[in-house]
């Protein structure tokens, strides 16, 4: 019995290890960039790091990334005067571009359709407006220098605060344990495909079952319910404006009005706020603009977003 349990062990190990040696020579494992937290509370990427991005289980998409010195991915640094016209491209992971080459990313579409042009993108996955007009805020001097700001926004999942604070969740990623673990490819795939996620959700059922938590029925979804909501994303937008200021000279949305409330379509029209609306391009594509396995945009759909942001600076 003895020499099976060390047989198991031994051979566990093996193949263990054996996968974890396949995982890093396919790269099936991405790089993670650290997180952290600045001087001014803003959440971004430790400067200067280099890597690759994998998505899917057989990486169905491999891209570079570069973390420049801001802490953001980007191909150049940022570095505004009054001489030079720049545009600032604030977003979450869309912005970010992870799943896209950095050389070949928005901004730099951008910057090919507009000479003498300098594009910056300050993307962070997990931002939303708060977090995009704290970073704003924080980094004034900076954005002043600015000459047109292009803002992301998903109505449904960034309004949902009215005030910015530390996200501690994501800031736990960078935990010592967490930190120790990433090492291991063969666990960061592992996660990325969904290996844990049964045992993840099987220990939370446990959890509540133990401290007697039951879980309520979905309730319906109705209009009324849709509304409400709809209304306090709004006042949620009106309040973050109003405490950080928002610059319609120089600031501009970018948003999709098939996922947008027209509520608040009507709130920026009837306000005068500018904003860029990709649904119609996107819906008139005869290619595919997304990730075949993932909601974030395809190098056509960058392309199309490059081409609406240029064109309406060139229009401004």
């Amino acid at each position: 019995m003895k020499k099976l349990l060390k047989k198991c062990i031994l051979y566990s190990f093996l193949l263990i290890f054996t996968l974890e040696i396949l995982v890093r020579i396919f790269y099936l494992g991405k790089d993670n960039p650290t997180r952290y937290l600045d001087l001014y509370e803003v959440e971004k990427w430790k400067p200067n790091q280099h890597g690759f991005s994998v998505t899917g289980n057989r990486r169905q998409n491999f891209s570079e990334y570069k973390i420049n010195s801001s802490g953001f991915n980007s191909y150049r640094e940022f570095d505004p005067t009054k001489d030079k016209v720049e545009i600032a491209i604030v977003g979450d992971s869309f912005i970010e571009g992870f799943h896209q080459d950095y050389f070949n990313s928005i901004g730099k579409k951008v910057e090919n359709s507009l000479p003498k042009t300098e594009v910056y993108e300050y993307g962070y996955a997990g931002y939303d407006m708060a977090d995009q007009l704290h970073l704003i805020y924080k980094y004034k001097e900076q954005f002043d220098l600015i000459d047109h700001v292009v803002i992301y926004i998903n109505f449904s999942d960034d309004l949902t605060r009215d005030a910015y604070n530390v996200v501690r969740d994501r800031l736990a990623l960078e935990s010592p344990i967490n930190k120790a673990l990433k090492r291991s490819k063969l666990l960061v795939y592992s996660k990325s495909i969904g290996v844990f996620a049964p045992i993840k959700q099987g220990i939370a059922k446990s959890i509540n079952f133990l401290k007697g938590n039951i879980p309520r029925p979905e309730t319906r979804n109705d209009n009324t319910t849709n509304i409400n909501k709809d209304n306090v994303y709004i006042d949620n937008f009106k309040h973050l404006i109003t405490t950080y200021g928002y610059d319609k000279d120089r600031f501009v949305l970018l948003l999709d009005s098939r996922i947008t409330s027209q509520d608040f379509i009507v709130y920026l029209r009837e306000n005068h706020f500018d904003f860029i609306d990709f649904s119609e391009a996107f819906e008139n594509s005869k290619q595919e603009t997304t990730l075949l396995y993932d909601q974030h945009w395809n190098n056509h759909g960058r392309d199309i977003i490059a081409s609406l942001i240029s064109e309406y600076i060139r229009n401004k």
